[in-house]
């Protein structure tokens, strides 16, 4: 081809370049959009770097700060979707429903959810259509059975104030059924609503006025983002408290009892490896915890002046020194 031929030929884009220089494009880096990014989310790029997904080099990810208030969620899930990403991962309820309202198209992970269904998430678990679908964390099936323990472990517990989000949609049969268990052992459940990070100074004080003798914390995220001020207010009023969390207890916390956070993370980036491979969210089921861990702070235990039973130790899965 003459030079003014092939001049010509580029102006006109029917010149056929080699397969050598159409090899050297760079691949298209799938990109996982996060909101809240935190500790607990390191199970989840541990996860994925097991299934072979290095940052930076095959995947990416995106964050997007709501800091537990309630009225950035939504300006976050939009923001991730206007880039876009490829995938959006949420940790619990609130943030999960501010992406389905931010996207029906661009699939949604959801890790520790409390009730899919309840919350309208998914349409059953075996098949959540839409574009979500992930794992939950059973709160309202297992939180009567955390009372009973608490009440075993602790049994002058007679009065309990629940720290809980009334704006979670997972939370709200949790709290009928903690509501029903409280009933039947006797013990006079006060209700303590924590929607947002700003009302960490109410909460406090309206669990001071209230002078209950135990606390019991959710893993909503508000709560989870702000653990150890939690932790610090319960440690300097020497009340004991059961978490739903086996990191709580770690980070200073009496006792939990839950499935296990991380392994729920490390699930959770399966889930976007199948996405990524190109599963529909609709065809994957949403799993359920088979395992629930009873752990318990003897630390803690002696720093509250609490006689934990030994028999009840003996029954722990994990004991924190």
């Amino acid at each position: 081809m003459r030079r003014r031929d092939f001049i010509k030929s580029i102006a006109l884009g029917t010149v056929a370049w080699p397969a050598a220089a159409r090899a050297q494009q760079p691949a298209k880096i799938p990109r996982v959009g996060i909101i809240d990014e935190a500790p607990m989310w390191n199970a989840f790029r541990e996860g994925l770097r097991d299934l072979g997904y290095v940052e930076g080099r095959n995947i990416a990810f995106d964050y997007r700060y709501a800091n537990g208030v309630p009225e950035r969620l939504a300006q976050a899930a939009a923001e991730l979707v206007r880039l876009p990403v490829d995938v959006i991962a949420t940790y619990g309820t609130p943030p999960t429903i501010a992406a389905i309202r931010a996207t029906t198209t661009i699939p949604i992970v959801m890790i520790g959810i409390g009730d899919a269904v309840g919350a309208g998430l998914a349409q059953s678990l075996a098949h959540p259509g839409g574009n979500v679908t992930g794992n939950t964390i059973l709160g309202a099936a297992v939180v009567a059975k955390r009372l009973q323990l608490f009440k075993e472990a602790v049994p002058a517990v007679s009065r309990v104030a629940l720290l809980w989000n009334p704006d979670n949609a997972s939370s709200v049969p949790m709290f009928e059924e903690v509501k029903v268990a409280a009933a039947a052992l006797g013990v006079t459940l006060i209700s303590v609503a924590l929607r947002s990070s700003n009302e960490f100074y109410s909460v406090f004080t309206a669990i001071t006025r209230e002078r209950p003798d135990g606390v019991m914390v959710t893993g909503d995220p508000v709560s989870q983002l702000h653990i150890g001020q939690i932790i610090d207010f319960l440690a300097t009023n020497r009340l004991p408290a059961m978490f739903f969390l086996r990191e709580n207890v770690v980070a200073g916390g009496l006792m939990s009892y839950g499935a296990s956070l991380p392994d729920l993370f490390r699930r959770g980036a399966s889930y976007v490896q199948r996405i990524l491979q190109g599963m529909r969210p609709a065809d994957l089921p949403v799993e359920q915890p088979t395992k629930f861990e009873l752990v318990v702070n003897v630390k803690t235990a002696k720093a509250l002046g609490l006689a934990i039973p030994e028999s009840f130790l003996l029954r722990a899965d994990e004991l924190i020194e």
